[in-house]
Order: structure tokens, then sequence, then C-alpha cells
């Protein structure tokens, strides 16, 4: 499925849409380059699951838990990992496999070690469509 987003608050509303029916053990990738709206779709995600408090980048944490929500909310930055195994010393498959909902930004640089079924979310620039526009591609993968 590929979504157009024109403004910021489009992205944030396309996350907060899969936020409200994301199930438990739900899984999300998320992809683009630095600049596209990542965090800004997941704002919109965490929204979605009712969590009220500020959601930001975890780059420097890699990992950022939210309890507050319908379901628990567990944010991942993996930019700075330099080799996808440092995910397993975090618990990774414990978040992955658990009953919340998980997702992660930059991961494709952990492809090796993703679930067999996931949800990815690519988004991207079109500077033709103007400043603001996005396409956002989901795809199932098994």
């Amino acid at each position: 499925m590929v979504i157009e987003s024109f403004s910021s608050e489009d992205t944030f509303n396309i996350g907060y849409e899969i936020g409200k029916s994301a199930a438990p053990g739900s899984v999300y990738t998320l992809i683009g380059d630095l600049g596209v709206g990542k965090t800004v779709f997941t704002q919109g995600v965490a929204a979605g699951l009712g969590i009220r408090e500020a959601v930001n980048s975890p780059t420097f944490t890699i990992l950022q838990v939210y309890d507050e929500g319908r379901l628990p909310f567990y944010h991942f930055d993996v930019y700075r990992i330099g080799d996808p195994e440092e995910m397993y010393e975090l618990g990774f498959e414990d978040y992955i496999y658990g009953d919340g909902v998980s997702l992660i930004e930059w991961a494709n640089l952990i492809e090796d070690i993703l679930p067999g079924e996931y949800t990815e979310v690519l988004i991207e620039k079109e500077l033709s469509n103007g400043t603001d526009y996005r396409r956002i591609t989901i795809e199932e993968k098994c």
C-alpha cells in the first residue's frame, strides 16, 4: 500500500491510524533517510496507542519503552548499532516476541535478525512534489 503525505500532520495521522489498529506482538520496521519524518510517524503510532508522554528518537539509548498506552510500545532506533548481534544484549527478542508493539527505526541495518513476519514502513521524499511531500509505502513481510 502506498500513501501520500503532504504535511507532517498527514504523516502523524498515518502513524496514528497504525497505532490505533496495532495488535499485541506487532512489529513495524521504519526505513527512510534522515529528515523524512520517521520521528513524526512514530509519534503518531504512539498517540494511536494512547501514549501521552513525549516521544522522541532514542538514538543514543537505542530503546525507549512506553507502558502507559493500551499496549506497551517499544521504540528502537538502531542507527548507531555497529553489529546486529548487539541487539541481543538489549533483550531484543523479549521485546519483539512479546505482547507489545515494536517499532524499529533504521531496521535495514539489522535485517538479519528481524522476525519472520513484520510490517515494513518506507518513508521517502520526492522533492518534485514539494518539500513536505512524502510517499509512505507499507508492506507486510513474511
